[in-house]
């Protein structure tokens, strides 16, 4: 029996989770939950799971929980809240094994207290390793901490990876939908609105993560986390527009073997493998072979989409290019979403942030972080110097 901490539970990479808790009893059992901010679905996690801790973002929203919890009679939870209570439910002495699915850089110090405990990680936040994957990346291989990725892209590199050793490999290849402007005139960038803009053309994801994907941001982020993952330059992770989304990405071997790895996009499936490593349990996930009758890839366009080209630039410099590049850019789609900025204004004002950010590499997660807040700042003003300017 795997006992989990999922952070970020009710997340839609959480409550997938907590679907394969409920599909296999026998293997995995809930012991702790970061649950954020949305006090209803802990509420309820916790009646269906009766975890050990469960965590909320803020102390008032914790002593809403411990009243409705008293109120219900439900007794053997410890409600904590904070930094300090996500950190407490990845380091439990009960928890074999930690799902990191919090969005953005707030789940960053769990993670890495998860792996200095030397609890295994199954790594669903993207933006903690693209802020300090250098540091993460470090103190796993150190410790021996197992980190399985669980973003379907990076799932499917270390599933072709089992084949072959690291030396074999010659590139991977990330694959990307394209997103819903994949075909959409340069000119009409400027007319996006959100709401065309969170329209996903194949996965159900959050808000940012969809807007990411319409920037191609997201594949981005993605390269850089490649990169930590498998110490790897950016020279050998490439992207190539699959809009199928059945291939889920590729390893290109030195003899010229390319592997790729095929399933339904259905996170459950990268949340299962990550869950299970070394094993593979069967499961209902089938995947259908009348999808591959037709199969597209294309070379991304970095000119329509320059989140890209930026990613590769932050990538090949490393350190406080890498965290600039994902702090802005989550301050610029909030602004985007807020209608404060169009659409061409997110890589414009990453661009610019990363303009003005110093080359550096931070060796602590407080240097990160302090990093991380320099850059959002620098994005908040860079938006407020554009707007000025109207």
């Amino acid at each position: 029996m795997k006992r989990l901490a999922i952070l970020g539970s009710t997340g839609s990479i959480g409550q997938s989770t907590l679907s394969i808790v409920d599909s296999y009893p026998e293997r995995y059992a809930v012991a702790t939950l970061a649950a954020g901010r949305n006090v209803d679905s802990a509420f309820e996690q916790v009646l269906r799971w009766r975890p050990l801790v469960v965590s909320l973002a803020t102390e008032e929203l914790a002593a809403e929980l411990t009243r409705r919890l008293r109120d219900k009679g439900v007794t053997g939870t410890e409600v904590v809240w904070g930094t300090a209570g996500s950190i407490a439910c990845a380091t439990h002495a009960d928890v074999d094994f930690v799902v990191s699915a919090i969005v953005g850089v707030a789940g960053l110090e769990a993670t890495h207290a998860a792996i200095l405990a030397g609890k295994p990680i199954g790594l669903a936040n993207k933006e903690c390793m693209v802020a300090a994957g250098e540091i993460l990346t470090q103190d796993a291989r150190r410790l021996a901490v197992p980190l399985i990725p669980i973003d379907s892209e990076h799932n499917a590199v270390h599933q072709c990876m089992r084949v072959g050793t690291a030396a074999e490999v010659k590139q991977v290849w990330l694959t990307a939908s394209g997103g819903p402007f994949r075909e959409l005139p340069a000119e009409d960038f400027v007319a996006i609105t959100p709401e065309r803009a969170l329209k996903h053309p194949t996965w159900v994801m959050g808000q940012r993560i969809t807007i990411d994907s319409a920037t191609m941001l997201n594949k981005g982020l993605e390269v850089i986390e490649a990169c930590r993952l498998f110490d790897l330059p950016a020279s050998k992770v490439r992207v190539t527009v699959h809009p199928q989304s059945t291939v889920h990405s590729l390893v290109e071997y030195v003899d010229g073997s390319i592997l790729a790895q095929i399933s339904v996009t259905d996170m459950r499936l990268p949340i299962l493998y990550a869950l299970a490593y070394p094993e593979r349990p069967s499961s209902t996930l089938t995947f259908d072979l009348a999808a591959l009758s037709h199969l597209d890839f294309e070379v991304p366009d970095l000119v329509r989409f320059p989140c890209l080209r930026l990613a590769y630039e932050a990538a090949e410099k490393g350190g406080a290019h890498c965290i600039a590049l994902n702090a802005a850019d989550e301050v610029a789609v909030e602004a985007f979403l807020a209608r404060k900025i169009t659409f061409p204004g997110i890589p414009r004002t990453i661009e610019k942030v990363l303009e003005r950010t110093p080359e550096s590499h931070p060796e602590t997660i407080a240097g990160v972080l302090e990093a991380d807040s320099q850059a959002r700042e620098r994005a908040r003003n860079v938006i407020a110097e554009d707007a000025s300017r109207l």
